[in-house]
């Protein structure tokens, strides 16, 4: 007798052993509501969704009723019966499986335990798992209604082919949505939860057909079909119309690919699952600016490919030419728009963050900008348009050189940066010192990348990323003063409550001096004014008060502009991954890189998303002004003839660098 009761007595203490390694109620609550997390622009465009696998969830009202009545006339038809095993079925499995005739007795809660929880529950064929599962379909069905259950099963079932849940399922191999999924489709997708690769239409018709048939049986048996209607549909052949579903890159891909990094450590802090709790990740992101952004990089590289393509071989591999896209607001360093790559679905590498490479003449603002600090004037102090050549460490010797031959007269340092003089430039930062150069670029924004301090750091050796060279025009827009760029300004929880808030800094860390910054705008504006950079005012008919500079490295192999207005700094810079492969005579920044950053300012300031109005904090020159000037200056000097013919030639072929 006691041997009898200890038997059952050693099974019940086995079942409540089990219990604790089991889902809590409080875990099966969660996933009940499992929310993915979201990131969104500024203005409140959905960026990008944080999912563990490629589903989009449907309230069970959105599923066709047919797809409900195979589910159960298939896998469970006692479903509203039960509380989540069902007993009898049990017990038949369990008969015809120690006959030899293997059958599982699982429930659709059951199926639905093993679904949620894989890990916790395993698939091994034991009666350890059997037991978990069963545990765990009780709970769930203390937790979950009927209805409830079944939309969560039907969303959360695979199919194969990366499509998980009933709606993914019906685009994949139906193109259209669970909603409008008809009786031989809703029997076909219900056939493949025996097993997804074996009952696969795409990879097993025939396989496939039989099972649908089967479903079809089961339908008219529990009373949902009439067994004429089964005959008839059964001859139908499958008829399927297969996509694999690929998840949209959305609008900022390289933003939600950073940020997912991001948030993953923000909530590991916090014991937040990104994947469940509908966390709300709110960023800075114009979703108009980045459209255009989105918009122009495309356009542009589409047009440079086609003329890097032209300039390789028959039969050559034709690399594809990369751009990375930057704009932020100088004020506050929000950023407005991230391009990172052409095309996300083909180039994940990051070309604004993770790319480092030289960026030529736009480095020289920061030499200038030294010089300016050392109580060098912009137009008092003049260096002579001579040869250079600067000896360095190991009996070498540097001899920069420009695109036009040296005039031999006197500029102003302003003429220098204004038309990209590396003789001047290169003057200039043997009297200041290479550390003095890289020590401003990097207070100014620089601060990831090695500067080596050598003098051909004035021409931009040294290799930067273009984040770093947007942010440090941004200091020089706001005035001397640093703001590190940011991209989240606060995140909430699915219910809109504020979990942390990323105000901007409004007092920002000085880097130099006002003044001197000013003055460096003021240099700058003559880029886009009359220099290299002139084609901003002549293609683009941007008016506005603007500044900027182009730079293009050795051989046309990288092509740089950045813009920077008051409220606006956008950069761009198109090259190869392989920066020994060069662009041609289309690569200089001027002819690469302008054409993104002047379509978006275009866009910007014509829509009035930034205020055309706007002017920095120094009077800018008028056209009459200018003229007056130079007939003054025309007046003073002996030379003017001749300097008047080099100047025109230099206007000429510099705007090439």
């Amino acid at each position: 007798m006691r041997a009898a009761l200890l038997l059952p007595g050693l099974a019940l203490l086995y079942v409540l052993a089990l219990i604790p390694f089991t889902p809590g109620i409080g875990d099966l609550r969660k996933a009940k509501a499992a929310t993915p997390s979201v990131v969104l622009s500024a203005d409140g465009l959905v960026l990008a969704e944080f999912k563990r696998i490629n589903r989009q969830w449907v309230p069970l009202a959105k599923i066709a009723p047919i797809v409900v009545e195979a589910l159960i006339a298939m896998e469970d038809h006692r479903f509203y019966q039960h509380h989540g095993i069902d007993f009898a079925r049990t017990a038949a499995a369990l008969v015809y499986t120690l006959s030899g005739n293997t059958q599982g007795g699982s429930t659709i809660t059951q199926q639905l335990a093993r679904n949620l929880y894989p890990e916790e529950i395993g698939s091994a064929a034991t009666v350890t798992r059997k037991i978990k599962e069963a545990i765990t379909a009780l709970k769930i069905e203390a937790v979950y209604s009927k209805p409830e259950i079944l939309e969560t099963y039907l969303n959360t079932v695979p199919f194969l082919f990366n499509a998980f849940g009933i709606e993914m399922a019906a685009r994949t191999y139906f193109d259209k949505s669970a909603e409008e999924l008809d009786v031989l489709e809703a029997a076909m997708l219900i056939a493949m939860l025996k097993g997804t690769s074996a009952y696969n239409p795409v990879l097993h018709p025939e396989r496939a057909l039989q099972r649908r048939n089967l479903v079809l049986a089961q339908m008219a048996r529990r009373g949902n079909l009439k067994p004429t209607q089964v005959e008839a549909l059964a001859k139908r052949p499958l008829q399927l119309d297969f996509e694999r579903q690929v998840e949209q890159p959305g609008l900022a891909p390289h933003v939600a690919r950073q940020l997912r990094k991001w948030l993953i450590a923000w909530a590991d802090l916090r014991d937040y699952d990104i994947h469940a709790d509908g966390l709300v990740v709110r960023t800075t992101i114009d979703s108009r600016l980045q459209e255009a952004a989105n918009q122009a990089v495309a356009r542009q590289m589409a047009q440079l490919q086609t003329l890097a393509d032209a300039r390789r071989k028959r039969g050559e591999e034709r690399p594809m030419l990369q751009a990375g896209f930057l704009a932020l607001d100088p004020r506050n360093g929000t950023v407005q728009a991230w391009v990172g790559s052409r095309d996300f679905a083909k180039e994940q590498f990051d070309h604004v963050s993770q790319a480092r490479r030289q960026p030529g003449s736009t480095f020289k603002p920061f030499v200038y900008g030294a010089a300016f600090m050392q109580g060098l004037g912009s137009t008092t102090t003049t260096l002579i348009d001579e040869p250079v050549a600067i000896s360095l460490p190991g009996g070498e010797v540097w001899t920069p050189s420009d695109a036009t031959p040296p005039s031999g007269l006197p500029m102003t340092l302003r003429e220098g940066l204004v038309f990209s003089k590396n003789t001047i430039t290169a003057q200039l930062i043997q009297k200041l010192g290479p550390t003095r150069v890289a020590e401003l670029a990097q207070a100014m924004g620089v601060r990831q990348s090695k500067l080596d301090p050598v003098p051909s750091l004035a021409l931009g050796t040294s290799p930067v990323t273009l984040r770093e060279m947007v942010a440090a025009y941004g200091t020089i827009a706001n005035g001397g003063h640093y703001v590190e760029p940011m991209l989240v300004s606060r995140v909430e929880d699915r219910n809109g409550v504020l979990l942390e808030g990323f105000a901007p800094i409004r007092e920002a860390e000085p880097a130099m001096p006002r003044p001197q910054a000013l003055e460096l705008v003021n240099v700058m504006r003559g880029v886009v004014d009359e220099g290299t950079g002139a084609a901003i005012r002549q293609r683009y008919g941007i008016s506005a008060d603007v500044a900027g500079k182009t730079g293009t490295t050795q051989e046309n192999s990288d092509g740089w502009f950045i813009l920077m207005h008051p409220q606006l700094v956008a950069g761009a810079r198109v090259g190869f991954n392989d920066n020994r492969v060069t662009m041609g005579p289309w690569g200089p920044g001027a002819r690469s890189a302008l054409p993104m950053v002047g379509e978006v300012f275009q866009h910007a300031l014509r829509e009035r998303w930034i205020d055309p109005g706007a002017e920095f904090d120094i009077p800018r020159p008028r056209p009459r002004q200018r003229e007056e000037g130079e007939q003054q200056s025309q007046s003073q000097r002996p030379q003017d003839v001749v300097r008047n013919i080099v100047d025109v030639l230099r206007r000429i072929f510099g705007r090439q660098q």
